[in-house]
């Protein structure tokens, strides 16, 4: 076993296991953590999910789709690392905030990452799918209001973007339970109305392949940043600017989602992102 330190992290990780001290495991749902220099963006989608049918949109999604996306996990935020503890501080939580820290102790043996909760007992185990070093950046996004807030995470040609509900979700509770009291289909859909999206680059395409919601699995994120062009190759700092991103109102309508760029991280350039599709 070595010591870790969050220089050791940047990649995207795929979770092989996670086990429980009353002997419960689960090497079967579908983990994707992608972590960037400092920011993180995590999409746990477990299996059995149910057929889409020709669900397009959020208001499009029935009851049995809900209530297995109820069931899903994700966040977002910064990772601090300090004497092999991992300290995942969340800016959005897919679920209700439980007011419980997310820390662990890291350890690599070989190439697994081996992370063992401190403020919940588990065990879980990590392989990395990106090769070192790779590129690696983040962009947190913003609105005129408080919420909803987003990221976006690139490492390699792998990428997550995420955004927040626009309002928060109560605490201490669970999605299940938020839906059982819905008084509506309306009103359980926009439990949902959040979103965390894993896919691949490829040529400028931005792919979106698994997703919280499911129907947005296949369709192509097409960010582009401004400032406009010269600056962009210039270098600039991104941060100021503006991220607009291809994405589906809830009523199935395509829109360009437009978001205030507050802060930019990477170890190189943000045009060498983003040139090819500005």
């Amino acid at each position: 076993m070595s010591a870790v330190e969050l220089a050791d992290l940047p990649g995207l990780w795929r979770r092989t296991l996670i086990a429980w001290p009353d002997g419960r495991s689960d090497a079967a749902s579908e983990v994707m953590w992608l972590q960037s220099l400092s920011a993180f963006a995590d999409l746990r989608i477990p299996p059995g999910r149910p057929e889409r049918g020709d669900a397009s949109c959020l208001r499009q999604l029935d009851w049995e789709m809900l209530g297995f996306l109820a069931q899903q996990e994700g966040f977002i935020g910064h990772l601090e690392v300090s004497g092999s503890i991992g300290h995942w501080h969340r800016r959005f939580d897919y679920q209700p905030n439980n007011g419980i820290a997310d820390r662990g102790i890291l350890e690599l043996a070989g190439e697994v990452l081996i992370e063992r909760g401190i403020d919940l007992p588990y065990t879980e185990h990590w392989v990395r799918e990106t090769q070192r070093p790779a590129p690696a950046m983040a962009l947190e996004l913003a609105t005129a209001t408080a919420l909803p807030i987003g990221v976006l995470v690139a490492v390699g040609d792998a990428f997550i973007y995420a955004r927040s509900r626009a309002a928060p979700l109560p605490r201490n509770t669970t999605l299940r339970q938020l839906l059982g009291a819905a008084g509506s289909l309306a009103t359980a859909q926009d439990l949902f109305d959040c979103e965390i999206s894993f896919g691949h680059i490829a040529g400028g395409d931005w792919r979106i392949e698994r997703s919280s919601l499911p129907f947005r699995e296949g369709q192509s994120l097409a960010p582009s940043v401004t400032p406009p062009p010269p600056a962009l190759l210039a270098g600039a700092d991104p941060a100021g600017g503006t991220l607009v991103i291809d994405d589906v109102a809830p009523d199935g309508a395509a829109i360009k989602r437009a978001w205030h760029i507050s802060r930019y991280e990477g170890n190189r350039p943000f045009r060498d992102w983003f040139a090819a599709t500005t």
